[in-house]
């Protein structure tokens, strides 16, 4: 599907949550700014966070441009930040790294945020995108459809909350998948 040496040299050219934020236009950092000052990691989340023994490189295909990737991808900066040793995202813009984004496309689109988790060797482990669970169930509550949401709306205080549980959730998901694989147990003697 996605070779680990195609996924490194991608992990390579990609860059740290700061460096792409400051991509955008000048709105567009407004917006990531204000997103990722809402952001607030419970103390529990931050415990579980906290006890992450493996390396997972995260890549994030992105868009500066994008509501969802605005109001998602500050939540993952701050998991990173919350467990600096063990989660790296690294972001690239969508639509600058289409060979990429092809081969991960959602519902047959090309999504964005679309988060690809991999273990220390850079083999693919699990992807997300584009929206969690939580966000397409507060978008058919209030019946948007497929639009996405319009960057600097910002939205209630409970349903950024429940995003940044799915997202924590799917951290902490993958962490176990990772502290779990007899390749990666045996490797490490654990």
């Amino acid at each position: 599907m996605l070779p680990p040496a195609f996924l490194r040299a991608k992990f390579d050219q990609a860059i740290p949550y700061d460096a792409y934020a400051a991509t955008g236009t000048p709105e567009q950092q407004r917006w990531w700014a204000a997103a990722h000052a809402r952001v607030r990691l419970t103390a529990e989340q931050r415990r579980v966070l906290a006890t992450f023994t493996r390396e997972a490189p995260v890549l994030v295909l992105s868009g500066t441009w994008c509501g969802d990737c605005a109001d998602q991808c500050p939540i993952l900066d701050h998991v990173a930040r919350a467990a600096p040793d063990h989660v790296r995202p690294r972001f690239l813009d969508r639509d600058r790294h289409l060979d990429l984004a092809e081969r991960v496309r959602i519902c047959g689109g090309l999504r964005v945020p679309t988060v690809i988790f991999l273990d220390e060797d850079f083999g693919f482990v699990s992807v997300l995108g584009d929206r969690t669970l939580s966000r397409y169930r507060a978008m058919a509550a209030r019946q948007l459809g497929g639009a996405c949401p319009l960057p600097g709306a910002e939205p209630p205080a409970d349903e950024v909350a429940a995003c940044v549980a799915d997202w924590a959730d799917e951290f902490e998901r993958v962490q176990l998948l990772l502290r779990l694989s007899p390749r990666l147990r045996e490797r490490h003697g654990d």
